[in-house]
């Protein structure tokens, strides 16, 4: 399929990658960091995931319903795990995942 059949789950996948980059570089500055490890670690997978599956439906990858199961999974763990913290940031993040996976699973 086209990427040009992507193009919102494309802009979703890019805002989350950007959201969870800003969320991982904000907890690092928290002063309990022990209290944001999973946040941390989460954010990393869902960045990475996210920017992944964003380069691989561009150049029209075969297993687009595959990967974007697992992001939508990853994203939603994210969203889960930054919803706990009250932190602006954390809330945008989840927000932002929770799009995310939605329009992850209207691939998969």
């Amino acid at each position: 399929m086209s990427h040009e059949n992507y193009q919102s789950a494309i802009k979703a996948l890019h805002e989350c990658m950007e959201a969870c980059n800003h969320c991982y570089d904000a907890c690092l500055q928290e002063d309990d960091i022990k209290m944001m490890a999973q946040c941390i670690r989460l954010d990393r997978e869902c960045a990475d995931i996210c920017g992944y599956l964003e380069q691989a439906l561009v150049r029209g990858t075969p297993f687009a319903a595959e990967l974007a199961n697992v992001c939508a999974k990853i994203c939603e763990d994210c969203g889960n795990e930054c919803k706990k913290h009250d932190h602006d940031h954390c809330q945008k993040c989840a927000e932002a995942c929770f799009q995310c996976a939605d329009a992850c699973k209207s691939i998969a």
